[in-house]
């Protein structure tokens, strides 16, 4: 189940990926403040410890777009730019749940909205990052048809990102669905090609492989455990990490 030997380290510049649907918290559409300031304090605690940390939020909790484009008759197109808006403001609520907590917070938009949020600017956000602040990017890629997975893959990338969190509600990646079979055993460690080989999905073909290109480590955690986050990005062995030593 791969090299765990010397895999494990600690991450100076992170990327972490929520899903809209995790805002929703138990109301399943819109935020949830007591979800939202739980988050906010997960990664307000990976800030303190010194880390580097910028987030991608999806739009879920709001509207799908490639769900509300087939059960709704919308085009695609402009489903999608509904779904990058619900993600600005998921990223507003973010920023001003993770201010409370003493951080300075810059949303940085793939979109125009110079109203409420900053261009994305690869350069301003690597130096806002330096400069201790957290950058939260909103509206996906900017383009539809592109999952915010991808986005996220993509901005870790343009940002230099050691790692990409996807805080999700399961703790890692299973050689089979644990809900089905609960002999199900959990990865700690996992290689790109075992991922493709065994058919585990860790996310969207086209994000995964774009993280594959690029050796970008992954780790699969579940967010809703107090401390998952910080510990995975500390050394400590929460979660599955992808792509994170050599094959």
């Amino acid at each position: 189940m791969g090299k765990q030997e010397s895999a494990r380290k600690s991450f100076k510049r992170a990327l972490i990926k929520l899903s809209g649907e995790a805002l929703a918290g138990d109301l399943r559409f819109g935020l949830d403040p007591n979800v939202l300031n739980y988050i906010a304090s997960e990664v307000a605690a990976v800030h303190k410890a010194g880390i580097e940390a910028a987030i991608v939020v999806g739009g879920g909790n709001f509207i799908r777009g490639e769900t509300f484009s087939a059960e709704g008759g919308i085009d695609r197109s402009v489903a999608d730019q509904m779904g990058m808006l619900g993600t600005l403001m998921n990223s507003l609520g973010l920023q001003s749940a993770i201010e409370k907590q003493g951080i300075e917070v810059r949303v940085q938009s793939a979109i125009g909205v110079s109203a409420v949020a900053e261009p994305f600017i690869r350069r301003r956000a690597i130096r806002h990052m330096q400069k201790g602040r957290m950058v939260v990017f909103a509206a996906g890629t900017g383009n539809p048809f592109f999952s915010t997975d991808t986005a996220a893959v993509l901005r870790a990338l343009e940002i230099e990102a050691d790692v990409l969190v996807k805080a999700t509600k399961v703790d890692g990646v299973y050689d089979s669905d644990p809900k089905k079979n609960p002999s199900a055993k959990r990865y700690s460690t996992l290689t790109y090609d075992t991922a493709i080989q065994n058919r585990l999905k860790v996310m969207d073909q086209t994000s995964f492989t774009m993280a594959q290109d690029h050796q970008l480590p992954l780790i699969v955690l579940d967010f809703h455990k107090p401390g998952a986050l910080l510990d995975a990005l500390t050394g400590g062995e929460t979660g599955t990490l992808v792509g994170g030593n050599p094959e």
